[in-house]
């Protein structure tokens, strides 16, 4: 039997009238294209999030690797399902045609995704989380990045127009010094930056970006870097930026700054000062140029070099002077 209907008195006519009710405004999240992980990426101190092909969360929150156990395991169909999604919020494909992708997400993250067979476990996903302000010299001094005296040769050379190239292993800060360096650049000039996948943040008034095409379903119309770098001659640049030299751009980037665009800048993966002859060889020999030839066009061309390092999760500047050769002719950095 329904208990009965009981009706609620109203309140008198002296009764104050009841409070509406408030509720708590929640913050979008920064990352929303992460889906699943968009919460995880809301913490300023995580740089990284790592989804492993067994379905565990990772971060990097500046003390190396840890996982993330609130996350729980993604099973492998979830795991497919949010890398597919995050490799299209970023204007990519990921299927088994593309089984490996890379894309910038709105909001400036980057995402990696490797999808099995090419995984030997499940799905893979690896995050690069941008910083919310774009760096400037003085922040990365205070992270520890740089001192004083570095900070202040660093701005000198950006002011007197000198190339640099900024090396270091993966996760070593090579984009937030690239960013806070051109971010020294005078409001009159205009900044022409060339990316395989467009991550630079510059605070400038004058950036105009080139990011490279991957190919469409049919195998056709990437664009790579090599072609990018060729362009920005045509786009009236005062400073050009190639965000990561990998392959043959190497031989462009070279030949641009040898022939009077002076300024440029570009970075370098390389894991210490005795291996950068190596890795400047490396992409020279993919365009082309014999070890000399390479040699003859980096000394002329890089005045500075600045070798990054990460030790205990702090990244600084390991060593900073201009590009020279040892007593047997191979490339060197010079200085302390």
């Amino acid at each position: 039997m329904a208990p009965p209907f009981l009706p609620v008195a109203p309140a008198s006519a002296g009764s104050p009238p009841l409070p509406p009710t408030v509720i708590p405004a929640v913050a979008p999240p920064r990352f929303p294209a992460l889906g699943a992980l968009a919460a995880y990426a809301d913490d300023p101190t995580v740089t990284d999030l790592l989804l492993d092909g067994g379905g565990r969360l990772w971060r990097d929150a500046g003390r190396g690797l840890e996982p993330v156990d609130a996350a729980g395991r993604f099973e492998p169909d979830r795991a497919r399902r949010l890398a597919v999604s995050v490799v299209a919020a970023g204007g990519r494909h990921l299927d088994d045609a593309t089984p490996c992708a890379d894309v910038r997400l709105p909001g400036g993250a980057r995402a990696h995704a490797v999808l099995p067979p090419v995984s030997t476990g499940g799905p893979l996903l690896s995050i690069r989380l941008a910083r919310s302000e774009p760096w400037h010299l003085g922040d990365l001094q205070r992270a520890g990045m740089l001192d004083a005296a570095q900070a202040a040769d660093l701005r000198t050379a950006v002011l007197e127009r000198r190339n640099v190239l900024v090396c270091g292993p993966a996760g070593s800060g090579k984009t937030s010094l690239l960013a806070a360096l051109m971010a020294e650049v005078p409001p009159t000039e205009r900044i022409v930056t060339v990316e395989d996948v467009a991550e630079l943040a510059i605070d400038h008034p004058h950036v105009v970006g080139l990011e490279a095409r991957q190919p469409n379903t049919d195998g056709v119309g990437a664009i790579g870097l090599t072609a990018l770098v060729r362009e920005t001659l045509r786009m009236r640049p005062d400073r050009i930026v190639v965000g990561e030299c990998r392959g043959a751009e190497i031989a462009e980037l070279l030949g641009a700054l040898n022939t009077g665009h002076d300024g440029g800048a570009g970075t370098l993966h390389c894991a210490d000062a005795g291996g950068l002859g190596a890795r400047l060889e490396a992409p020279g020999a993919l365009a082309g140029l014999s070890p000399a030839a390479l040699r003859a066009q980096a000394l002329a061309a890089i005045d500075l070099v600045v070798l990054l390092a990460r030790h205990d999760g702090v990244r600084r500047v390991e060593r900073m002077g201009p590009l020279g050769t040892t007593g047997d002719g191979a490339l060197a950095v010079l200085g302390t």
